[in-house]
């Protein structure tokens, strides 16, 4: 079970990589949405597994590999921005969130065979 302060730093750093991340989708990306959709922490905060869900899906495993490229210079911005929660800014790996997708697909299954109506 998650502690009160992983779950709250998690949040937080969600919150932050939302915005960093956005701002380099921006600037990178016309036409994409990419967004945070969970943190992990490991419970000493040296790791953080960030899930990322990139809309249209289309070249999405492609995008987060370019993101995983810049890891550094966003670890940095994360680290500015939380200077003063954290006395050590977790590594960042980062991974695309398929759950989505998932979710989508056993959906349409269900419809097809006319489970739900």
């Amino acid at each position: 079970m998650e502690n009160l302060r992983n779950i709250r730093l998690s949040k937080q750093i969600q919150k932050d990589l939302s915005d960093i991340i956005d701002k380099i989708v921006r600037d990178n990306y016309r036409g994409k949405m990419v967004s945070v959709t969970e943190v992990r922490l490991s419970s000493d905060y040296s790791y953080a597994k960030i899930f990322l869900s990139v809309f249209p899906t289309d070249n999405a495993q492609t995008i987060v590999d370019e993101i995983e490229l810049i890891n550094k210079q966003i670890r940095f911005d994360l680290g500015n921005r939380m200077r003063n929660q954290m006395r050590k800014i977790p590594e960042l790996r980062f991974q695309l969130d398929v759950s989505l997708d998932e979710l989508e697909k056993i959906d349409k299954l269900l419809k097809n065979d006319g489970i739900i109506e």
